[in-house]
């Protein structure tokens, strides 16, 4: 499968301004490197040249990916360099000798907050709304395998955006992150 020229620029675009919209949430946040090296995987062969074949405007390549080969090498390949991804953050437990969820780092979680935001902007649009990201978080509970105080914290983030907006979830994030730094 050729790389339509055309689609390859739109894919660009759209990887861009994501980028971009996360750098722009992230220094909002106060987490500046996040902000800056975000998914600068998707800028790689090994992610840009599938995603290009595969790109269709609506939504993300890797499910395109997912449906002809039956699991998408691109995404393979971005959560395991991407440490925002709750997907990252699984190994082995020595007790149990099962693969389970790791209690990501703040500064993770905020990032991840940060993605789903800008995601569900650039994927959404106009039909954007603060409550998007909350919604398109409770259609896939059933099928994440996060560990439980991430998702916690992840959902507490969201819940404050949907329903409080983004200037107060940003400043409590802040705060968040100070008190960290303190403790």
């Amino acid at each position: 499968m050729d790389i339509n020229p055309s689609n390859a620029m739109k894919h660009f675009k759209t990887i861009s301004k994501h980028k971009l919209l996360v750098m722009e949430h992230c220094f909002k946040a106060g987490i500046y490197w996040q902000g800056i090296t975000h998914d600068l995987s998707k800028f790689s062969p090994e992610e840009f040249i599938i995603s290009c074949k595969l790109y269709q405007g609506t939504r993300s390549p890797n499910e395109a990916e997912r449906e002809e080969k039956g699991y998408s090498t691109a995404w393979m390949h971005h959560k395991g360099r991407n440490k925002h991804h709750f997907e990252y953050w699984t190994d082995y437990n020595p007790s149990t000798k099962m693969l389970e969820p790791v209690k990501m780092p703040l500064i993770y979680v905020i990032e991840m907050f940060c993605d789903r935001v800008a995601a569900s902007k650039v994927y959404m649009g106009e039909n954007y709304t603060d409550s998007s990201p909350l919604e398109y978080f409770e259609r896939g509970r059933p099928r994440r395998l996060i560990h439980p105080d991430t998702s916690r914290l992840l959902e507490k983030l969201l819940v404050m955006l949907s329903e409080k907006g983004e200037e107060h979830t940003f400043s409590y994030i802040r705060r968040l992150l100070k008190e960290a730094v303190t403790h």
